[in-house]
């Protein structure tokens, strides 16, 4: 019973990624996406791990591109789903949730992830030079890092706790 709490838990925060990532984004240009999908990746993999998460990131972005494609699809932005999550799950699964550690896991992603390999994939597809996307790009991840940490952390403290000790760890 609770592989099937955690499939279908797991299935929602997916459906509310692709929601707030792929349908309704707050800003999207070529070379910038700003969207609160991270908030149910970020609780998906501190509930589950870091394979969950990832694999929820991962499939959040398979079916983003089937309900609302935006261009071809890029298998790139799939893997880099797929490390955001795994690196929340890395950071902060069965792990304490403290500003630290969730500072930690949003910078990784940022850096890595976002201004890293999304950049270059940006450069594959676009054929425009990685310095040049990079500066606008850099901007916008050090204002969402901010809200990220903000957001995870309260999110976490209001609802995430509570899902985690009264759905998750009831006895079946």
């Amino acid at each position: 019973m609770k592989k099937t709490k955690v499939i279908t838990f797991m299935g929602m925060l997916v459906a509310l990624n692709v929601l707030l990532t792929h349908v309704v984004p707050l800003i999207k240009t070529d070379f910038v996406r700003i969207s609160f999908g991270f908030i149910p990746l970020s609780l998906g993999s501190m509930l589950f791990g870091p394979v969950i998460g990832g694999m929820g990131g991962a499939i959040s972005d398979l079916l983003g591109m089937i309900i609302a494609p935006k261009g071809a699809y890029f298998p790139g932005f799939t893997l880099s789903a797929f490390l955001s999550g795994a690196i929340y799950g890395l950071f902060l699964y069965r792990k304490p949730k403290n500003l630290t550690r969730i500072t930690l896991a949003v910078l990784s992603i940022s850096v890595f992830v976002n201004l890293g390999l999304n950049t270059y994939w940006l450069t594959i597809l676009q054929g425009k030079g990685f310095l040049v996307m990079l500066p606008e790009r850099v901007i916008q991840n050090a204002i969402m890092s901010v809200i990220q940490v903000a957001m995870i952390s309260l999110v976490w403290k209001f609802v995430g706790k509570s899902i985690e000790n009264e759905l998750l760890k009831q006895p079946v």
